[in-house]
C-alpha cells in the first residue's frame, strides 16, 4: 500500500510540473547540446570513404550520360554518402563565416551531429525551418547556459532568418538533384544555371537574333515569388521519383506564403523606421567569425543590376533550392517554345539564308549580325531564350504571328502555372523602336556595304548591297536611373554628379582603390556593347566628379577645378588639408612604407577604354564544362574508342601514347646497354690492374 500512494502522488507532482520542464527545456534546448540519435552506434571517421569531388563528378557524368526522357527512381544512395554531408557543411560554414573549413579541421562532435542530422533526413524525422533543438548549429552561436527568456524565444520562433542546419540540408539536395536537372534544361534557358550568365544572353542575340522583326518580351516574375504547392511538385515528380527527396520537397514548400512573409517583412521596417529615432543608430561591431560584408565598390555594383537580374526566386523554405525549382518549372514553357519553333519555321528558295533547315545560317567572324534584306519573299522564323522568368522571342513574319504566339502563352501559362497573363506583360515591339532586354537596347542599322566579286570573264565587279547590322547598346537612361538611385547624381536630362558620402572618411588611397574596382566591373558588364566607350566614360566621368566633390568638402578646396588643379585629372596626386613646410613629402613617406600608393582613377581618357568585344560566338554554344563531360562521356565508351584508334591506324598516323612508349622504351634499351658496357669496361680494367700488379 506504501508504495501504491507513493507511485500516485509521483504521478500527479510530476503533471503538476510537466508545464515548467516543458518550458525551460525550450528556453535550454536552443543552447544545449545537440541530440545525437541515431550516431552513438557509428564512427563519423568510418564513413568517409570517398572524395566527395568524385562523387559529384560520378553524379555529373551519370546524369549527362543517361537519356534524358527517362526518370529517376532512386537517389537516396547519394543523399546517404556522408562525405556530402561534410562538404556541405564546409560549404554553408564558408557562406555564413566567409571562411571555407578543411575536412580535418573539423571537431569530432560536428561530425556527430551532421551524422545524427544525416540519419534524421534518411529515415524522415528531419522537419524544416526546427529553430529549437538543431542536429547542427551555426558555429558562430556561443553556447551558455542561460535561460532563454520568453520575449528572446517568441522573436526566434517568428524570426525569418533560416536555420543553419536546413542550409546544410539544402547544400546536399542542391547537390544531388542539380546535376539530374541540368542535363535536361533547354539550351535557351541562360538564369541561375552553372557556366551561363547574362553575357551569353548578350552575346546570343547577336549572333542569332538578327533579322528578326517582331520581338515579344516577356515578364512571368510571378513564377518566382509564388507557385502552388502542387504545380512545383508536379514538375518535379516528372523526373525524379525517389520518395524521400519528394517527401523533403513537399515539406519544404508547405504551409509558408513568400508573399504574406514579404508583407509582414516590410510592414516591420516601416514600423521599426517610425519607432526608432536618428540618433538611436549604433555602429555594428563585428563577431571574431562573422563575416565582413561586401566592400563598398561591390555592393554598387549589386545595386546596379538589371530588373532581369535582381529578382531571385523564393519557394518557402527551400532557400537556395528554389532558383532551381524556378528553372524546372519554367522548362515546361522552354520545351513548349522549342516545339513551336520547329512548327513555326517555313524556308524560302528565295531567301539567302535560311534555305533548307532551321540551324542554317551565314556566320562570318567579321560581321556575325550582318543579314541581307533583299528580297520580298523571307523565311519564317523564330527564335527564344530565357533568363530567369525574363523571355525574348524574336520573330521573322507578319505581326499576326506574334500576336498568335502571345495567344498561346497566355493560354499554356493559365493551363499549367495558373497564372492570369495580360499583353501588359507580354509587349510586342518593333525593331526600329528599340527592344530593352538586361539593360541594353536591340536595334538595327541599314547599311549599304559594296560587295565585289569576280564575273565568269575574269573582272572584278563592285556592286552596292543592302543589310541591317544589328545592333547591341547599352541604356545610358537606365545607367543614369541606377546612378541616380544610387545618389552619385540628380536629375535626369543633364544629371549633376552628387559627392560620394559614404566614402567620407576612408583615406584618398583607398577610396580611389575603390572606385577603380568599381569602374573595372561596369567596364566588364558593358563588354559587348557597341557603345561601350561612350557609356563607361560617363560612369567614369561620373564616378571621377563625386570623388572630385568629395575631396573639396574634405580637404575644404571649395571646388572640383582646385581638386583637379592639385591632384591632377586622374586624382592621383596627394591632398593635404594644411600646407605645412615641416611635414615630410609624400614621396618620402611612400618610400618609408608609411602611407599607400594612390591609384588614379581608371578610365580618365577615353582612348584608355577598351573597345566593344565583338569575339564571333558559336550558335550552338554549351558552356565548358558541359563540352567536357560529353567528352569524356564520348572517351568512355568502348565503341567511340575503338572507331577513334581504327581511324587512326588507317589513316597512318601515330598516337602520342605509342611515340612516348617508343621514346621511353629506347631510353630504357639504351640506358640498360651502356650500364652493361660501362660494367665491361669496370671488370677489364680490373683485371688488366691485377694483371700488372701480380708479382
Amino acid at each position: 500500500m506504501y508504495m501504491r500512494t507513493f507511485i500516485k502522488h509521483l504521478e500527479c507532482k510530476t503533471s503538476s510540473l510537466l508545464f515548467k520542464t516543458q518550458t525551460r527545456s525550450l528556453s535550454h534546448s536552443f543552447f544545449s547540446t545537440p541530440p545525437q540519435a541515431q550516431s552513438q552506434h557509428h564512427d563519423p571517421y568510418s564513413l568517409l570513404k570517398e572524395d566527395p569531388i568524385d562523387i559529384c563528378s560520378a553524379m555529373w557524368v551519370k546524369a549527362f550520360s543517361s537519356p534524358p526522357v527517362i526518370t529517376i527512381p532512386n537517389l537516396t544512395g547519394f543523399l546517404s554518402k556522408f562525405d556530402l554531408w561534410v562538404l556541405a557543411y564546409q560549404r554553408t560554414c564558408a557562406h555564413v563565416t566567409g571562411t571555407f573549413p578543411p575536412r580535418n579541421a573539423i571537431h569530432t562532435q560536428i561530425l556527430h551531429s551532421l551524422l545524427s542530422l544525416r540519419n534524421a533526413v534518411v529515415h524522415g524525422q528531419f522537419s524544416w525551418n526546427r529553430k529549437i533543438d538543431q542536429y547542427v548549429r551555426n558555429p558562430n552561436e556561443k553556447p551558455t547556459a542561460k535561460i532563454m527568456s520568453k520575449r528572446k524565444l517568441g522573436a526566434l520562433l517568428e524570426s525569418d532568418e533560416p536555420c543553419f542546419q536546413d542550409r546544410v540540408v539544402q547544400e546536399v539536395l542542391l547537390m544531388v538533384l542539380e546535376p539530374v536537372f541540368e542535363a535536361r534544361f533547354s539550351k535557351k534557358s541562360h538564369g541561375f544555371r552553372p557556366g551561363r550568365n547574362a553575357h551569353t544572353v548578350i552575346r546570343t542575340i547577336r549572333s542569332n537574333f538578327a533579322g528578326y522583326l517582331w520581338f515579344l518580351r516577356g515578364d512571368l516574375s510571378e513564377i518566382l515569388y509564388g507557385l502552388e504547392r502542387d504545380v512545383v511538385m508536379g514538375c518535379l515528380q516528372k523526373v525524379v521519383k525517389d520518395k524521400k527527396i519528394l517527401g523533403l520537397m513537399k515539406s519544404a514548400l508547405k504551409t509558408h506564403n513568400p508573399n504574406s512573409v514579404r508583407r509582414d517583412f516590410n510592414a516591420d521596417i516601416a514600423w521599426k523606421k517610425k519607432k526608432t529615432k536618428k540618433g538611436s543608430t549604433k555602429k555594428k561591431i563585428l563577431n571574431e567569425n562573422e563575416p565582413k560584408p561586401d566592400p563598398y565598390w561591390l555592393r554598387s555594383f549589386f545595386d546596379f543590376a538589371p530588373e532581369e537580374a535582381s529578382k531571385v526566386p523564393s519557394y518557402g523554405y527551400c532557400g537556395i533550392l528554389s532558383p532551381l525549382l524556378a528553372n524546372i518549372c519554367l522548362s515546361e514553357l522552354d520545351y513548349m517554345i522549342e516545339d513551336k519553333i520547329v512548327e513555326f519555321f517555313k524556308p524560302s528558295s528565295v531567301d539567302s539564308i535560311w534555305k533548307d533547315s532551321i540551324f542554317d545560317g551565314c556566320h562570318n567572324p567579321s560581321w556575325p549580325e550582318f543579314v541581307p534584306s533583299s528580297g520580298k519573299e523571307k523565311t519564317r522564323k523564330m527564335d527564344y531564350l530565357r533568363y530567369g522568368g525574363h523571355f525574348l522571342i524574336g520573330i521573322r513574319g507578319p505581326r499576326e504571328d506574334a500576336v498568335d504566339m502571345r495567344k498561346k502563352i497566355i493560354e499554356f501559362c493559365q493551363w499549367r502555372f495558373g497564372l492570369r497573363l495580360d499583353n501588359s506583360t507580354l509587349e510586342i515591339e518593333h525593331i526600329s523602336r528599340g527592344i530593352q532586354f538586361l539593360d541594353h537596347i536591340i536595334c538595327r542599322r541599314v547599311i549599304h556595304p559594296t560587295l565585289r566579286y569576280t564575273s565568269s570573264g575574269g573582272n572584278i565587279v563592285s556592286q552596292k548591297g543592302v543589310g541591317t547590322l544589328l545592333s547591341v547598346t547599352a541604356s545610358l537612361q537606365q545607367c543614369i536611373r541606377h546612378f541616380r538611385r544610387l545618389r552619385f547624381v540628380k536629375g535626369d536630362k543633364d544629371p549633376e554628379p552628387l559627392p560620394c558620402t559614404p566614402m567620407l572618411y576612408s583615406g584618398q588611397a583607398h577610396t580611389n582603390a575603390q572606385m577603380n574596382k568599381f569602374l573595372e566591373t561596369m567596364a566588364d558588364w558593358y563588354r559587348y556593347a557597341d557603345n561601350r566607350k561612350k557609356v563607361v566614360g560617363f560612369c567614369a566621368y561620373v564616378i571621377r566628379s563625386s570623388l572630385a566633390k568629395l575631396y573639396a568638402a574634405r580637404y575644404r578646396l571649395k571646388s572640383r577645378a582646385k581638386v583637379y588643379g592639385i591632384a591632377s585629372r586622374d586624382l592621383s596626386r596627394p591632398l593635404r588639408e594644411s600646407s605645412n613646410n615641416a611635414a615630410p613629402e609624400y614621396s618620402d613617406l611612400l618610400r618609408m612604407g608609411l602611407v599607400d600608393a594612390i591609384e588614379g582613377v581608371q578610365f580618365s581618357h577615353m582612348s584608355l577604354i577598351p573597345s566593344c568585344d565583338y569575339t564571333p560566338f558559336p550558335r550552338n554554344w554549351v558552356p565548358d564544362h558541359e563540352r567536357v563531360l560529353h567528352e569524356y562521356i564520348k572517351l568512355e565508351n568502348p565503341k567511340f574508342f575503338c572507331e577513334l584508334h581504327r581511324s587512326i591506324k588507317k589513316h597512318g598516323l601515330s598516337l602520342p601514347q605509342d611515340e612516348i612508349a617508343d621514346t621511353v622504351w629506347h631510353f630504357k634499351t639504351l640506358g640498360v646497354k651502356n650500364h652493361q658496357r660501362r660494367v665491361e669496361n669496370e671488370t677489364r680494367s680490373d683485371n688488366f690492374h691485377a694483371m700488372s700488379t701480380a708479382p
